[in-house]
């Protein structure tokens, strides 16, 4: 019954201060209205009645009655808040994800594509109000998820996506390219690609300019990802003859130049990622930088509390009259 009270009035508390006063006229008053007489010996007049001593408790009624009616002055409620959400300036965003063997590279714990599932799970998650769409790209690139709404399905999606689906190279321009076309026809008012790869531009039929140009054309910002430590990284090199990967240590080589200029003439950012750490770091920036506005309505419902005191100091009233004009009635 007490949880979650508040009070509209507090001020009223410091009427409380009063009883204590009261309490000391009371005893100050009836100290002077008592008559004195003298007399030789008070034998004969011995008080035996209890109802005589125990009249100050119809004082300790009426102070505990006014000490209620100041709590219900007061106003004790219980507030309950709701809200409702609504996304004003959602945001449609595709990334492109290169599955490329070089991709299968253990520079990034257990390996960059793995590494990238993970990241990119929590980046999902974390935007909850906007659209999201999956492209795949290697020497060819194709549609993962449509942009959806249901995060679910973009999840799962980037759980499937594997190297060997596509056949093997880097085809930049291909996957921005894809991208763009996922985003063109959309209303959203901001529309980003999210591109991610860790090698140089090699296959393809659309040059990455080309189709950093299309992005232009439709208003398209992109974000360009570099993965990849600096060096030499353990990547797979050729097939043993159980069909598993065989390692060995090769040159990273990132066209930097190709990514952050393609970031730059589209409004975008480049950034490079060497190591688990620095490509989370990335997506949070990101995710910062991309910011949904949403408009928040609160709902106040308010339950008064006052009515059970009011009714206390009632009975506490007619208790005090009640007794005041019956049992101690005859006493003063």
């Amino acid at each position: 019954m007490f949880e979650n009270i508040e009070f509209a009035n507090p001020e009223f508390f410091w009427l409380l201060l009063l009883l204590p006063l009261a309490l000391l006229w009371y005893f100050f008053k009836r100290k002077n209205e008592m008559a004195s007489l003298r007399i030789s010996s008070i034998k004969g007049f011995t008080v035996t009645s209890w109802a005589s001593k125990l009249k100050p408790i119809l004082l300790v009624i009426r102070l505990l009655a006014l000490a209620a009616i100041i709590t219900a002055l007061a106003r004790p409620q219980t507030e309950d808040i709701s809200t409702r959400t609504k996304t004003t300036k959602g945001i449609d965003i595709v990334m492109a994800i290169d599955v490329s063997s070089s991709m299968l590279a253990r520079d990034l714990k257990p390996d960059r594509l793995t590494a990238l599932k993970g990241v990119a799970a929590d980046f999902i998650e974390g935007r909850p109000n906007d659209r999201i769409g999956l492209v795949s790209y290697a020497a060819e690139s194709y549609t993962k998820t449509p942009i959806t709404s249901d995060k679910a399905i973009v999840l799962n999606s980037l759980e499937e996506i594997t190297y060997g689906v596509l056949e093997d190279g880097t085809a930049i321009g291909m996957g921005l390219a894809t991208s763009v076309n996922r985003l063109k026809e959309s209303k959203a008012i901001s529309k980003v690609i999210i591109l991610l790869t860790d090698g140089v531009n090699n296959s393809g039929f659309i040059e990455p300019r080309t189709a950093a140009d299309l992005a232009i054309e439709f208003g398209i910002k992109t974000y360009t990802i570099g993965i990849g430590t600096n060096g030499n990284a353990l990547s797979p090199i050729a097939y043993n003859r159980d069909g598993s990967y065989r390692y060995g240590m090769r040159q990273v080589e990132i066209d930097e130049e190709l990514l952050e200029e393609i970031a730059d003439v589209t409004g975008g950012k480049y950034f490079r990622a060497t190591d688990n750490e620095s490509l989370e770091a990335i997506y949070d920036e990101i995710n910062k930088l991309e910011k949904t506005e949403i408009e928040e309505f609160k709902y106040y419902k308010y339950e008064e509390k006052f009515r059970p005191l009011i009714f206390l100091a009632g009975i506490l009233l007619l208790l005090e009259w009640g007794l005041r004009n019956s049992i101690f009635k005859s006493f003063i």
